[in-house]
């Protein structure tokens, strides 16, 4: 089980903010949040199977934009929110 930190914008979701999740994949790993928890995945992946632009995710400290990137079960994903504005 891979954990995930899920921010604040999507814990209307989760209900809470780190939890535990399978995939080999962080696409794979989305799905089976969606599956638990719907349309989670939505508000990540575009429509074109792509992060959206404000979505930064991290696979133990690095920056990952491919959602093919593998995992291991003892990594740690966060999802973070950019901000955005002026």
């Amino acid at each position: 089980m891979v954990k995930v930190l899920i921010p604040g914008a999507l814990r209307s979701y989760t209900g809470r903010s780190q939890l535990q999740a399978d995939g080999d994949t962080l696409d794979a790993l989305f799905a089976d949040l969606d599956r638990r928890f719907p349309g989670l995945r939505f508000r990540v992946v575009d429509e074109q199977g792509q992060l959206r632009p404000n979505m930064r995710i991290f696979v133990n400290g690095i920056g990952v934009r491919d959602l093919q990137h593998g995992l291991r079960p003892d990594d740690f994903v966060a999802v973070v929110l950019a901000l955005s504005g002026g």
